[in-house]
């Protein structure tokens, strides 16, 4: 039996890009019948489109687990053995080209390297967008790096952010370090956290929410909260105050999962969207008084901010070469940073014009 765990990112329009995590995971139960044959025959046997070295890579860096147990890919399947394989995700079959596009380096050795995405960029080619992406600008800033010279293995990404959130993403450069960084990202290891500023006074200084996240049954460029888990997938948001301004609230969100939207959704359902968040509602006037200098302070407040105030502010994992430690931070681009600003003086009882 095969149970299969699939991050489809060529599923997701422009609108839906933000997919955290990019990897495949399946788990499969061994029949009684099964004659001894080595794991990686078996796996590139039962898995669709999957070589026998990416299965090989998969086990070099510990990522096939036999009965809770990481093992080699010469290990023997018995009967009844219990496999769980997570696979970084595979090379595309679109061609992708190499496009001299800047990008803010803020790390990078020999296995990986972090970059501080701005807005508006997408992070991955998709329908309608095969150009000017993140990815573009990797391959071929990564271009004399062996795993991705010939151009037809994506730079490896193994999370990812929506178009209009800025912040911190983690790419491998070797195949290796593609295996063991996916494998964090499945196991819930990494350490992600986000600023955010949402409409409405937070009722308590903290709390988490909890529900599924799919794909929404009336739009299909939002995802859905499914509280009673009848869709979607788990889904886990931790969050917490830094600042009140009345009608809008400074918060910090820390991922538990990584789903498509995830603080998006999560906090619509909650009824307090991300600020200026056209696809979520919040780029209309959700909180304060109807007059018309307070309705001018708020679109001022959307222009100075035109995509939703989301900021992925730090990142923190294991080396997975070295098995040191790292943690990296992105300070507040001047967008964010000017409308919380606005928000703060607007607080403090001080005059909305600029």
């Amino acid at each position: 039996m095969i149970d299969e765990n699939l991050q489809d990112i060529d599923e997701l329009d422009e609108s839906a890009e933000e997919q955290s995590e990019l990897y495949e995971h399946f788990r499969i139960e061994v029949d009684k019948g099964q004659t001894l044959l080595r794991i990686d025959k078996f796996l590139t046997d039962k898995i669709r489109n999957v070589s026998r070295n990416r299965v090989q890579s998969a086990a070099d860096a510990g990522n096939i687990l036999v009965n809770g147990k990481a093992i080699k890919s010469s290990y023997k399947v018995k009967p009844f053995d219990s496999i769980s394989i997570v696979l970084a995700y595979p090379p595309r079959e679109v061609d992708v080209k190499a496009e001299n596009i800047p990008i803010k380096v803020i790390y990078e050795d020999d296995e990986l390297l972090l970059v501080d995405k701005p807005a508006g960029m997408v992070v991955h080619p998709a329908h309608g967008n095969y150009t000017g992406t993140l990815v573009n600008a990797l391959l071929y800033h990564l271009k004399d790096v062996p795993l991705f010279s010939t151009g037809e293995v994506r730079p490896g990404l193994v999370h990812r952010i929506d178009k209009n959130t800025s912040g911190i993403l983690v790419i491998a450069k070797t195949e290796l370090s593609m295996n063991r960084l996916a494998k964090q990202f499945f196991d819930r290891t990494t350490s992600r956290k986000y600023i955010a500023l949402v409409w409405g006074d937070m009722e308590t200084e903290s709390g988490t929410i909890t529900g599924h996240i799919g794909r929404s049954i009336r739009d299909r460029k939002k995802m859905q909260v499914f509280p009673d888990g009848e869709q979607g997938k788990h889904a886990v948001t931790h969050w917490k105050v830094l600042e009140r301004f009345g009608f809008v609230t400074l918060i910090e969100c820390k991922l538990e999962t990584g789903r498509t939207h995830q603080i998006r959704a999560h906090l619509e359902y909650i009824k307090h969207p991300l600020f200026s968040d056209e696809v979520y509602g919040g780029d209309k006037i959700l909180k304060g008084n109807l007059t018309s200098k307070y309705k001018q302070f708020v679109e001022n407040c959307f222009e100075i901010c035109p995509r939703h105030a989301l900021h992925a502010q730090t990142l923190g994992f294991t080396h997975p070469k070295s098995g040191m430690e790292m943690n990296f931070e992105s300070p507040l681009p001047k967008d964010m940073s000017a409308l919380i600003e606005k928000w703060r003086k607007y607080s403090a009882g001080k005059d909305f014009e600029e």
